[in-house]
């Protein structure tokens, strides 16, 4: 009987994850994405879900019922609660958990960053010094920013936000990475930025905007990710399906 993978996806990786796990013999894949986004980039094997679990007790719940005999968290470096959640679960059910936890960004010669805990705090770091901004933090956390004064900002997100949310004046910019640092450079130039707005997401795919900032001598308020669980973790795709070949052994 083939073991039950469950996958927390919604990143790049967790789809190559899916694509290469399905390739192992001895091995069912469920993916879940969260929901979040309206049109989400789906695995093409395996099964996929839509949809929260409603909090660690019910992904607990999941597993049981599945049942589920691995679980990888690959979601976004972001996404601290589902991986809070991911960690109390698969411990209350003695579930083999996995985090791929993509490496953050590092400052090089060149980059002018300010590095910040929060968005409030990035929002409070614009204030007084920035008059037109890049936001490229997605559309959740637009509300931090909607009480800035003087700052124009170009807003850019998969999905718009969701109605009656305050959100800064400016422009909204939907679009999907990757992009490339050309793009990226015309962009900035062609809006006038003066600083950026990034999460420290790591990975390649939005990395040409860090680029372009760092060629044009643009500052970037760089909000750091938050801690996460103590659990056995990865860098990469390869440590994934390496770490679930090992649990089959």
């Amino acid at each position: 009987m083939k073991k039950r993978l469950l996958i927390l996806g919604g990143t790049g990786d967790a789809i190559e994850v899916a694509a290469r796990a399905a390739q192992i013999a001895d091995i069912e894949v469920i993916s879940s994405l969260a929901g979040r986004t309206k049109q989400p980039l789906t695995p093409k094997t395996g099964t996929v879900r839509i949809g929260g679990f409603g909090g660690a007790a019910g992904l607990a719940e999941f597993l049981r019922c599945s049942p589920i005999d691995f679980l990888i968290d690959a979601t976004h470096p972001f996404a601290a609660q589902i991986s809070a959640n991911a960690a109390v679960a698969a411990a209350e059910c003695h579930v083999p958990h996995l985090m791929l936890v993509r490496p953050a960004w590092e400052a090089v010669e060149g980059d002018r960053w300010i590095e910040v805990a929060s968005h409030s705090e990035a929002a409070r770091a614009l204030s007084g010094h920035s008059r037109r901004v890049f936001l490229t933090i997605g559309r959740q956390e637009l509300a931090e920013f909607a009480g800035l004064e003087d700052v124009w900002c170009l807003m850019r997100a998969i999905d718009p936000p969701a109605q009656n949310t305050l959100v800064p004046h400016g422009e909204l910019l939907l679009a999907r990475g990757p992009f490339s640092l050309a793009d990226e450079r015309e962009l900035l130039l062609q809006y006038q930025i003066d600083t950026i707005v990034s999460k420290n997401s790591g990975g390649a795919a939005t990395y040409p905007k860090i680029i372009a900032a760092r060629e044009l001598n643009i500052p970037v308020v760089m909000v750091q990710r938050t801690p996460i669980p103590n659990v056995e973790r990865v860098a990469d795709v390869s440590g994934a399906i390496d770490w679930l070949i090992q649990q089959l052994k």
